[in-house]
């Protein structure tokens, strides 16, 4: 799964009394996981505002194995100076890894902006029709770990596996796939002692996704600027959040960034809080109510009592999670059908408050 991906990226180099510094608008098992289960196993997430690449800087100690964010922040709809944490990360010789699942390519390429490693749940967009569940791990391949003088585990005898020093057998050797020490030290260990591992069937439909992923991402991208714009007019709406909209504070990095556009997972606040939120979402026709985002089909839901219910009132606000706030994916379908089943859910909710 994804979660499983994110959870290898980060225990394949860090361990007890270790840290890493993230981005404090997360999904929110991605949030759950730092702030909880890795913290179980002696591993410290920091949680900084990832608006500015000076508060990763002001986090980092000896400890500090990895810098981590996501390309698009769900489901606050954030876009982070990549770039600017990347020089943060590299000044201090630790690798920076991004969650891409929202924006995977042709919308965003981050080994193009500084990213060292990327993490996915193929399950979202690159799936692309909610019918299986994966994750995936890919190194950009130009993290010198010997260089940086820290990551034993890949630059030291490891006895868990026969005693294979992995940057000697497979990151500094001649003809060797970059990235590969890193990536074999997830799949000789972790993926071998804890088994998370995609059946064959799975893998199959994921290549299949694949093979359609470029004209889905510029369909799902442009639909959700329709949508936002919709949105961003209509009198039942407090605001939106979606980094395609021109009064979007992070309106110009994703520009930079995204010119096919941010994605196609924003979010909105509905004026009449919870009670008009849970009749909007009852209300939809043509939209699914799913926790899954992505999907070919648009999707909608109430983040403060689905995704990130697990997670304290204060948690959940640091994560940019109001309890007014709707989450919509939008899917492939007709632009004029997806507007107008927002348009009549919109109007049974006024009615209702």
């Amino acid at each position: 799964s994804g979660m499983a991906a994110i959870f290898y990226a980060v225990a394949a180099i860090t361990s007890a009394g270790q840290n890493l510094v993230t981005g404090d608008k997360l999904y929110g098992g991605t949030y759950t996981q730092f702030s909880h289960t890795l913290r179980r196993f002696g591993i410290d997430a920091r949680f900084v505002d990832s608006g500015d690449p000076a508060n990763f800087e002001r986090a980092i100690d000896e400890n500090t194995r990895l810098l981590y964010t996501e390309s698009v922040g769900n489901p606050k709809g954030n876009v982070d100076d990549i770039e600017g944490i990347a020089e943060v990360a590299h000044r201090h010789r630790i690798p920076f890894v991004v969650d891409n699942t929202v924006t995977p390519p042709p919308l965003f390429n981050p080994f193009e902006h500084g990213v060292d490693i990327a993490v996915y749940s193929l399950t979202k967009m690159i799936g692309g029709h909610g019918t299986s569940i994966g994750g995936a791990v890919v190194d950009k391949g130009c993290f010198d770990w010997k260089a940086a003088g820290r990551y034993a585990e890949l630059t030291e005898p490891d006895p868990s596996y026969h005693g294979v020093n992995f940057w000697e057998t497979f990151g500094s050797r001649e003809g060797m796939v970059p990235g590969s020490a890193y990536l074999a030290k997830i799949r000789l260990g972790l993926l071998r002692d804890l088994g998370a591992a995609l059946s064959p069937f799975n893998s199959w439909l994921f290549l299949q996704g694949l093979e359609t992923l470029p004209l889905r991402a510029r369909a799902h991208a442009a639909n959700a600027l329709s949508v936002a714009r919709f949105l961003d007019a209509h009198p039942a709406v407090d605001s939106v959040d979606y980094a395609g909209l021109t009064g979007h504070p992070d309106h110009a990095r994703a520009q930079r960034y995204f010119p096919l556009g941010p994605g196609a997972v924003l979010g909105f606040e509905i004026k009449g809080g919870l009670e008009a939120g849970k009749r909007f979402i009852e209300s939809v026709k043509l939209a699914s109510h799913v926790a899954n985002i992505l999907d070919a089909k648009t999707l909608v839901i109430h983040p403060a009592s689905t995704t990130h219910q697990q997670l304290t009132p204060v948690e959940q606000l640091k994560a940019g999670v109001t309890p007014g706030l709707i989450r919509i994916s939008v899917g492939i379908e007709h632009i004029d059908d997806i507007l107008s089943d927002l348009e009549q859910a919109l109007r049974a909710a006024r009615a209702a408050v």
